[in-house]
């Protein structure tokens, strides 16, 4: 096994820190601008080139006071924090019983363009005499643009705020069909299906929507449309097929070709088919509620089609049970295999990483032990 049992020095083992990695949101109206600055200032994301601060910072002030009302209309800010925060410590008061051998496991969250960023989580790892600890990507489909930006900002601020190396990081880079994950949205689908009535429930069709990709990304070798892909094929298997469906892509910014088609065209056609009586959306590249699925969907989609009573959005995973279990499933797998990343990850560093600032080549320079005595 890769983890070593290293001891604090009142002779207690040291914690393993368990850190859930996505890219965030603004919890309070009053970050948006922030959250927008390092969201397309950041190159592995959206690839400006050398203008890449000087576009950021046009693109976040005029995109700001819109946003900011988006976040309004939902309440005043994201949820993924509350939610990410709540499954990371469900999992590891999950693993403390399940996985004895890491325990005790201590959770943290690290996002990529909100608070807490990334720094400051791993500066607070460091303050707890933190040893081991697994990067835990919320992307259940790698991307690296998403995983592969979050992988990199964590080598980033290791190599400054940890150069002896004193946390042994191992990844868990993609679960696109994960047993937890499938099953949750499987059984979410088959519950929202009743709210129909029953002699229209066959002519119901699904929809997978996942954030969009630039085809500039997807044109490297990306792996993501086919793991989301992976990821739609494994629930409709557990549906055993029975309804039609299709996958389909949100949240596409700026005039260059994205992955298509768009949900709110697919939807705009479909809704209009008299022998259509309904469709399910399914939020399948998300793990909590935010911004994309309580305003891009619900208000800006569903409210404003004209027969918004045949659509209707599956629950977010947020605190689903099943979908938590099957997360510390995933952990305690991953902590027993001595695995240290996916055989995909040197392929998607080879594949993506060639425009990508101050990082590294190849994985094994992250993850595995370079403490340095």
């Amino acid at each position: 096994m890769f983890w070593s049992k290293r001891l604090l020095s009142s002779g207690t083992r040291s914690p393993t820190g368990v850190v859930f990695m996505n890219m965030g949101g603004p919890s309070t109206v009053s970050e948006t601008y922030d959250f927008l600055f390092r969201l397309f200032s950041d190159g592995d994301l959206i690839p400006f080139g050398r203008f890449q601060n000087i576009l950021a910072k046009l693109i976040a002030n005029r995109r700001t006071p819109k946003i900011e009302k988006h976040y309004k209309d939902i309440g005043g800010g994201s949820p993924i924090r509350y939610w990410s925060e709540y499954q990371c410590k469900r999992v590891c008061e999950i693993l403390d019983k399940t996985n004895p051998d890491t325990a005790p496991h201590k959770p943290y969250v690290a996002f990529r363009y909100a608070n807490p960023l990334t720094e400051t989580t791993l500066q607070q790892m460091i303050k707890d005499k933190i040893t081991r600890a697994v990067a835990f990507s919320q992307y259940p489909q790698f991307s690296y643009s998403t995983t592969g930006s979050s992988m990199n900002e964590l080598y980033r601020q290791t190599i400054k705020l940890d150069p002896n190396r004193t946390i042994n990081w191992t990844f868990i880079d993609r679960w696109p069909k994960d047993k937890g994950l499938v099953q949750a949205f499987s059984q979410s689908i088959e519950e929202k299906l009743y709210e129909f009535p029953e002699q229209d429930r066959n002519k119901v069709i699904i929809l997978f929507s996942a954030h969009s990709l630039p085809m500039e990304i997807v044109n490297k070798g990306d792996s993501y449309p086919a793991e989301v892909a992976s990821t739609v094929y494994a629930i409709m298997e557990k549906l055993n097929f029975k309804y039609p469906y299709r996958l389909v892509w949100q949240s596409q910014v700026g005039p260059k070709p994205w992955l298509g088609g768009q949900t709110s065209k697919i939807v705009g056609k479909l809704e209009k088919n008299n022998d259509i009586k309904g469709i399910i959306l399914v939020p399948v590249a998300f793990t909590s509620d935010h911004i994309e699925t309580l305003h891009e969907l619900d208000i800006e989609l569903i409210d404003e089609c004209e027969n918004p009573h045949k659509i209707k959005r599956v629950d977010s995973l947020n605190g689903n049970e099943v979908f938590i279990e099957g997360l510390a499933d995933l952990v305690k797998n991953h902590l027993q295999s001595g695995s240290l990343y996916s055989n995909q990850l040197a392929l998607d560093c080879a594949l993506g990483g060639d425009s990508a600032k101050d990082t590294f080549k190849h994985p094994s320079e992250m993850f595995g032990d370079h403490s340095k005595s």
